[in-house]
């Protein structure tokens, strides 16, 4: 399957989407035909599809597509990945970052296949304790690497804005393979990630 990026909107699916979205402006006691709410159910049906499109994507193809052979060995970080997901409990939406690292055995990937790879999972209904070992799964699987390592640290919604609701809590989730298995090649890991080594401007 070839990586393409999607930049369109399935007529059938919006259209469809829209009614769903008028009918529930609807129950919650809104009215649909009120001006400020004419075009919202065709802005969120197409926002809808913005934020799932990882289902039509393939995570394996974008490695592929920029995958290279070196003979090297050291370990190869793309930290502070932004991410946007949905929790598939309440469909609100959480957010934070990822740091995915790997240990090429022959083979390395484009660095910014790395963060769309990243998007491919968390553009779907998600939640995060899966979305971080889909992505290493993912790299392991197109790259058999030496070792890949993810962490991702996360605010949630469903957390903040309902239920418990507290706004100052961050959920950070983590998956090792190979050599990150490795307590010293972990501590690597975590201290590179860390560390601020270049100055922001």
């Amino acid at each position: 399957m070839a990586y393409k990026k999607i930049e369109h909107y399935d007529e059938d699916v919006t259209k469809e989407l829209m009614q769903n979205y008028r009918s529930t402006i609807k129950l919650i006691g809104e009215d649909p035909n009120r001006e400020g709410l004419l075009k919202t159910p065709e802005r969120v049906a197409k926002a809808m599809q913005y934020c799932t499109q990882g289902y039509g994507m393939d995570a394996h193809a974008i490695l592929n597509s920029a995958k290279f052979h070196e003979d090297i060995s050291e370990m190869v970080i793309v930290k502070n990945i932004e991410l946007y997901s949905m929790c598939e409990h309440h469909m609100l939406p959480f957010f934070g970052k990822a740091h995915v690292a790997y240990i090429p055995n022959g083979w390395i990937t484009g660095l910014s296949k790395i963060a769309r790879v990243v998007d491919v999972f968390a553009r779907r209904l998600q939640v995060q304790e899966r979305l971080t070992t889909e992505i290493l799964n993912a790299i392991q699987e197109t790259l058999n690497p030496l070792g890949v390592a993810v962490v991702i640290e996360a605010e949630h919604l469903c957390m903040m804005m309902r239920g418990i609701s507290k706004q100052n809590s961050v959920t950070t989730t983590s998956a090792f393979h190979g050599e990150f298995e490795k307590q010293s090649t972990r501590n690597e890991f975590i201290n590179l990630i860390q560390a601020d080594l270049v100055k922001r401007r």
